[in-house]
């Protein structure tokens, strides 16, 4: 299938389902610097056919959030590495979900429990597309990385929460929340 849905269709669904790289892209509303973010750990949801969420780890920046609070647009990109030739896009506007939001006990039950995590971002599709993804390289996944859950475990709650108010308060466009 290629072309452009109002709805994840099922077949699309089950592609999203099959990959475990995602990327994610913003930017803010005038001018600045696009961010993309690669994602993986298993932390992408399909909610329904027109909803997707993904847990959002701590890290060392936090443009999603910022560019996300100000003005909503997001687009989540899933390729196929492995198996047939794909790209898949989801655009839509987005919000971020925070421990102690009234939300949060509704989304965070969707992922398995995991150190480090900073909030979940939301993302309500108003487009699904898919493309051919001729160009995108076959590789084979080995294995997924654990260097960001231990850091966050050796870090505990109490340095992942002095470390987030250090690094990600500040966009490098301008404070955010």
């Amino acid at each position: 299938m290629s072309g452009s849905l109002a709805t994840i269709s099922p077949e699309l669904q089950e592609f999203i389902r099959a990959q475990r790289v995602f990327f994610v892209a913003t930017a803010p509303s005038a001018g600045g610097h696009i961010n993309i973010s690669p994602k993986g750990l298993d932390t992408l949801r399909i909610l329904s056919p027109t909803r997707v969420a993904y847990l959002d780890l701590t890290g060392s920046g936090n443009e999603t959030a910022a560019h996300v609070g100000q003005n909503g647009r997001i687009t989540i990109m899933v390729c196929a590495f492995e198996g047939k030739a794909r790209i898949v896009r989801l655009y839509g506007k987005g919000s971020v979900v925070m421990p102690g939001d009234s939300a949060w006990g509704e989304v965070v039950g969707a992922f398995p429990a995991m150190a480090g995590v900073r909030q979940v971002i939301v993302l309500d599709v108003e487009r699904a597309s898919s493309s051919c993804g001729f160009g995108v390289p076959r590789m084979s996944f080995v294995e997924e990385r654990r260097d960001m859950c231990e850091w966050a475990e050796r870090k505990g709650e109490a340095g992942l929460a002095e470390y987030r108010d250090k690094k990600n308060r500040v966009s490098i466009e301008a404070p955010w929340r």
